[in-house]
């Protein structure tokens, strides 16, 4: 395997083969199963999966403890992109270094990628066969109370005084009556937070954060890894701008290249763009920027029709993995309509490829270049401001969200009106799916009064929404 050893007085640290285990004990060998099973069992948005993290890391396998799992997570959260991978990538250079991240990172992805791959297949293929479109009519019925829900669990985190109150509520006017792209409303509230909390206003001090966990705590001196900062992750500017380059190079090559080759009106160079673009603002998770991402694909772009958005967030629902694995069904739904002159099958398996490849690879380089500096950041008032207020703002985008999907999935038609400078989408009432608002009503009885697990409240809404079309075709 590659290890990395540093000499502590010249701070130099070289990769290298060998075969022997690092200094805790644990082998690289019994890391990649762990790491394999975390990522089989990744189910249930970032929530559910920090969770699993937590419980196999920290509780059974002991590896580090409780504060500094917190503490990698509540940076993680501060980074565009999946906090619950980025996690992963964390953890995984804690233990084995830069090998160690890579394998965290691309194996927490895998599952999911392989997965939404195949049901894009089956969509693309027969998504107009009775039995596949009543499947994802349940689904996107059922989607919408996983959306309410996010809705309720980050703002009951996150709306913890009147300060955050307005800064959702004006992250909901902002996207939803006039249309301010989520990336100006994620800056202008970090700013907000940022510097509210070096003025040390309480209101910003109200953090953020997943729980992870109950019942004893483990102190960092008893886990295996120990509580001291292992050689390899002290700051090292050097290694962390090599590293950043060879990332960099990585991401926005080919990017650069099909633009240079194929043009920049391809739909792989659209994807590549817009995708990496969506790499440096996915704060939040993914809900919030899905939003977002819709308005585009739809509106701008002409890669899917509103509906099939929902139809993509049940397949990264029901598959382990980030939920912003969706993209992934957007890229490929894209291609496959615009192929060029490519098999349209081989075009979106490409754009699959890529959309996956520009959203992740700049999770890893988030990681490499921050992490050895991160022990720098604790406490950091400020920076903590910024993330309550963000955490905030999110709440607003979601409820966007919330109220865009309902709008495409209880109506069939959906008008547009335009008053001054707001542009209002007004659900045409004669449009409206009693299928879909019952069972939308099940998905959210199921979920908020019987605690029905997310998994099993899709599966059940996606076999009644087969029988459904079957019964009425």
């Amino acid at each position: 395997m590659v290890e990395m050893t540093g000499n502590a007085s010249a701070g130099e640290m070289v990769e290298k083969d060998t075969g022997k285990e690092h200094n805790h004990g644990v082998s690289f060998g019994e890391a990649f199963r762990v790491w394999l099973r975390i990522a089989a069992l990744s189910f249930g948005g970032p929530a559910g999966q920090i969770a699993v993290m937590h419980r196999i890391i920290v509780d059974e396998k002991r590896w580090i403890g409780e504060h500094r799992f917190l503490h990698a997570l509540n940076y993680c959260m501060l980074l565009p992109g999946p906090e619950a991978q980025q996690l992963a990538i964390y953890i995984g250079w804690l233990m084995h270094r830069t090998v160690g991240g890579l394998v965290a990172g691309i194996l927490f992805v895998l599952p999911g990628f392989l997965s939404i791959l195949g049901l894009s297949y089956i969509y693309a293929a027969f998504g107009n066969a009775a039995i596949v479109a009543g499947l994802f009519f349940g689904l996107k019925a059922a989607v919408l109370a996983v959306v309410v829900q996010a809705v309720i669990r980050i703002g009951s985190r996150a709306l913890k005084n009147r300060v955050m109150v307005s800064i959702a509520a004006a992250a909901f006017i902002a996207i939803f009556f006039l249309h301010v792209p989520f990336p100006l409303i994620v800056l202008a509230a970090g700013i907000i937070g940022f510097f509210g909390g070096r003025a040390g206003i309480a209101a910003f001090r109200t953090g953020g954060g997943h729980k992870a966990g109950s019942g004893a705590v483990l102190s960092d001196a008893d886990s295996v890894l120990g509580e001291d900062i292992p050689a390899h992750a002290r700051p090292n500017l050097a290694w962390a701008l090599r590293m950043s380059s060879v990332l960099l190079a990585l991401w926005l090559v080919p990017v650069a290249g099909l633009y240079a080759f194929v043009g920049p009106d391809s739909v792989f160079a659209e994807i590549g763009l817009f995708f990496s673009k969506m790499a440096v603002v996915t704060f939040g998770g993914a809900y919030a920027v899905l939003a977002y991402v819709a308005q585009e694909a739809v509106q701008h772009f002409g890669w899917l029709k509103p509906g099939e958005m929902l139809d993509g967030l049940g397949m990264a629902e029901t598959t382990p993995g980030p939920l912003i694995m969706v993209v992934q069904f957007v890229g490929f739904m894209g291609a496959y309509r615009d192929p060029g002159s490519l098999d349209p099958m081989l075009a979106a398996t490409l754009a699959a490829m890529l959309t996956t490849w520009v959203t992740f690879v700049p999770c890893f380089l988030w990681i490499f270049l921050g992490a050895p500096f991160i022990e720098k950041l604790r406490g950091n008032i400020a920076l903590a401001g910024a993330m309550s207020a963000i955490t905030a703002a999110v709440v607003g985008v979601i409820l966007n969200l919330a109220i865009w999907f309902a709008l495409h999935t209880l109506f069939a038609e959906v008008a547009t009106v335009q008053l001054g400078g707001l542009r209002l989408d007004i659900p045409v009432l004669q449009s409206a799916v009693p299928a879909a608002m019952a069972l939308s009503a099940a998905a959210a009885i199921a979920i908020f009064r019987f605690k029905a697990s997310v998994i099993a409240t899709l599966l059940a809404c996606a076999a009644a929404g087969m029988l459904w079309t079957l019964a009425v075709n």
